[in-house]
């Protein structure tokens, strides 16, 4: 579900704020410190994340969360207690943490994000980034085997051959993130229609053997390749690449590898933030960045601006950026929500 407006009111006590969300795409908020812009996403992370305890320690007398179908989540705080109720077509529901969870999915990328828990420990995020992507690699490589769906015969010879070249262009892009599957010996592919006159059955089974096969990997293709154009646009006198083991690494333009613990905070801040980007946040989904510009030069402010505004549209994703800095608007002020002191 999308959202259209995110508002509070009696945030500390002093403001009220509305935040228009600018349909699929970005939205930027900017404000002087103190007022609340990264309170007001850090709690809509925490609604949409069923975190009623986290929000009964921000003070705030009410939250309105309005969506592009027409409904309504009211949220109000009192001293003991918050209710939560979504209102459709003047019918006002309860919601309980579990059932907020379902609702949008989220994923908030805080100021804070170079150091993170896991396995119960903070480890470095970059550390922990590149092993997660090097594990989805392998295990996506481990199962090229081809899987034949149930299918029913029903696609005669032509529309066959057309699906097959479309598939196997497909097929190349995944190749070119790493994957390849295995085409059974004695037959080709694409197939022509002679092929399929002497052995229909058997390209039948190919065909949408591989059909599943890139339905299963064209995404996390997508991700790596885009991953990688993203990292390699950024970085100077060094490339971002995979190597043979599936091991993420960078190497300098003499070909020495840079051990990740000499990467630029800047580097470091760019790797986290397009990797959650592009391999956490769903497809269609909302997300809250605050202060992507920490550590970056003013070119890759003005950088870092575009390209998340390019992912937006890649993956239908409604970006929301808590920022200071105009250089990440950039020529987009239009899409931006100055949130002002005091109440309205």
């Amino acid at each position: 579900m999308k959202i259209r407006t995110i508002s509070v009111y009696g945030l500390f006590g002093r403001h009220d704020h509305c935040v228009n969300v600018f349909g699929d795409g970005i939205t930027y908020v900017h404000s002087p410190n103190g007022c609340g812009k990264s309170t007001l996403i850090r709690m809509t992370s925490m609604l949409f994340g069923g975190d009623v305890d986290g929000l009964m320690g921000i003070p705030f007398d009410r939250m309105d969360i309005s969506f592009c179908d027409g409904s309504n989540m009211i949220v109000e705080r009192s001293e003991n207690s918050i209710l939560i109720q979504m209102q459709r077509n003047e019918i006002e529901t309860e919601l309980t943490p579990s059932e907020l969870r379902t609702i949008v999915g989220t994923t908030y990328i805080p100021p804070e994000r170079t150091l993170i828990e896991s396995g119960g420990k903070v480890v470095n995020a970059v550390d922990a980034y590149a092993s997660r992507l090097s594990a989805m690699l392998r295990d996506a490589k481990e199962h090229h085997n081809l899987i034949v769906p149930q299918y029913e015969d029903d696609t005669d010879d032509d529309e066959l051959v057309f699906w097959a070249k479309d598939l196997n262009a497909r097929l190349n892009f995944i190749r070119d993130a790493g994957f390849d599957v295995d085409i059974p010996s004695g037959l080709r592919f694409p197939p022509t229609r002679y092929d399929l006159m002497g052995s229909r059955k058997d390209y039948l089974d190919l065909i949408h053997g591989i059909w599943e096969f890139v339905d299963r990997n064209y995404y996390l293709s997508e991700s790596i390749i885009v991953f990688k154009d993203v990292m390699n646009k950024f970085l100077l006198d060094k490339n971002m690449d995979v190597d043979e083991n599936d091991h993420v690494v960078f190497l300098l333009d003499n070909g020495i590898t840079l051990p990740f613990g000499n990467l630029s905070s800047g580097e470091r801040q760019i790797f986290i933030i397009f990797y959650r980007l592009l391999f956490e946040a769903a497809p269609s989904s909302f997300v809250m960045i605050d202060e992507p510009e920490i550590s970056l030069h003013v070119s890759w402010q003005q950088m870092m601006g575009r390209t998340m505004k390019d992912i937006a549209r890649l993956r239908g994703l409604q970006i929301v950026v808590a920022t200071h800095s105009p250089q990440i608007v950039h020529d987009d002020w239009d899409l931006a929500n100055e949130l002002r002191a005091g109440r309205a």
